[in-house]
């Protein structure tokens, strides 16, 4: 479950992105362009301490890139150069925001969602001391292979960000797609649809080491 708060960020996620993004090698468009989000997915933190998103952006007639997230409070050490800025969250305070890639936490949830079948988290508001339902904008599966009893991922060891980013574990490989397309699921994968992609497409692979 996430638990989401109404508040303001300064600056904010497409601000943040539309710095970051046109360095990325697997970026398909130019700088200085405005993003826009086609919707976005949660994972659950365990531990509750690690914000994990993982945002569709891209601009008004290109590709649509998929971009992990991960927000935290202080640093995240070694990570430096995969840091997408930092942001005032009216509720929490200073954010951390790091390309989920290169975080362990995310990589653990990945792994999770795909190899349990467990998919996104459901979304919540708390209003009035109530929580409501935030109805996602992308419709998240998962196909192929499950394994409830599989081991922890461990830290990430190794990532390689080419046109699919590879993140190395102890345990598995995870590859993350950066720009969906209309290639099949291979194995054990997470799929996604949004507004304007009414067809499930693969954004990320697990395969045991």
């Amino acid at each position: 479950m996430a638990l989401l708060h109404r508040a303001t960020l300064n600056p904010t996620k497409l601000d943040l992105l539309a710095t970051w993004l046109p360095d990325r090698p697997w970026y398909a468009g130019s700088a200085g362009v405005e993003l826009v989000s086609r919707g976005a997915y949660r994972f659950d933190d365990p531990a509750g301490e690690v914000g994990i998103e993982t945002m569709l952006v891209g601009t008004p007639d290109g590709p649509v890139h998929h971009v992990p997230l991960t927000y935290r409070a202080g640093p995240l050490d070694g990570a430096d150069a995969w840091l997408v800025g930092t942001t005032d969250h009216s509720v929490l305070g200073r954010r951390w925001v790091y390309d989920g890639c290169v975080d362990h936490v995310y990589a653990a949830a990945l792994a999770h969602a795909i190899r349990t079948g467990a998919g996104q988290a459901e979304q919540y508001f708390e209003v009035d001391g109530r929580r409501e339902v935030r109805e996602p904008s992308v419709t998240i599966a998962v196909s192929g292979a499950v394994d409830d009893d599989a081991a922890p991922v461990g830290p990430v060891r190794r990532v390689v960000d080419e046109d699919s980013t590879l993140v190395v574990t102890d345990t598995v490989e995870l590859v993350v797609v950066r720009r969906p397309g209309a290639a099949e699921a291979a194995g054990a994968a997470l799929l996604g649809s949004w507004n304007g992609q009414p067809t499930s497409v693969p954004l990320a692979y697990v395969r045991t080491r």
